[in-house]
């Protein structure tokens, strides 16, 4: 049976509404020669920044694949996929800002990002754990999530804030 687990939605939403907050101005502070242009760029950065939120992990009885976007592919994120008797073990190394990241090591001596910003991560913990055999109950989330959350409600308080000061 195939389990697609999607990016987080709290990681989603904090990029999209963090974009947004920062840009919705310039087409209205802009010059009217360069109106247009910023529109565009408005427009496209906005396809983009949704485009590359929209990765997503995929699991069947034989392995474990990471799917990106066109978009992401061309920003160099890249599709991979692993059967789940070549990996070895899952490693752990440790950020700057003091949580872990996790990686899938192969038989290969490949490393794979372990995909820690998905909806329903304990799920996926639990098919990776019983497909591998490997203990999964150090790994989490990268980040705490109330700090996606937070930086949703700070952008929507600026998009808010910034509506308020066009309107008046």
């Amino acid at each position: 049976m195939t389990e697609t687990f999607k990016t987080l939605f709290f990681v989603k939403s904090s990029l999209i509404s963090l974009y947004l907050a920062l840009t919705i101005p310039i087409p209205f502070i802009s010059t009217d020669k360069l109106r247009i242009p910023s529109i565009i760029a408005f427009v496209l950065g906005s396809y983009l920044i949704i485009n590359i939120t929209s990765d997503y992990v995929e699991t069947c009885n034989k392995k474990i694949s990471y799917k990106t976007s066109f978009v992401s592919k061309v920003i160099g994120r890249k599709n991979w996929e692993i059967p789940w008797k070549d990996i070895r073990l899952i490693k752990s190394l440790p950020t700057s800002q003091g949580s872990k990241v996790y990686y899938f090591n192969t038989d290969k001596g490949n490393n794979f990002l372990f995909p820690q910003r998905v909806e329903d991560l304990e799920k996926l913990l639990l098919i990776v754990s019983k497909n591998t055999g490997i203990s999964t109950n150090a790994l989490s989330y990268i980040s705490p999530l109330w700090t996606y959350k937070l930086l949703t409600l700070i952008s929507g308080a600026m998009i808010i804030g910034e509506l308020i000061a066009f309107l008046h």
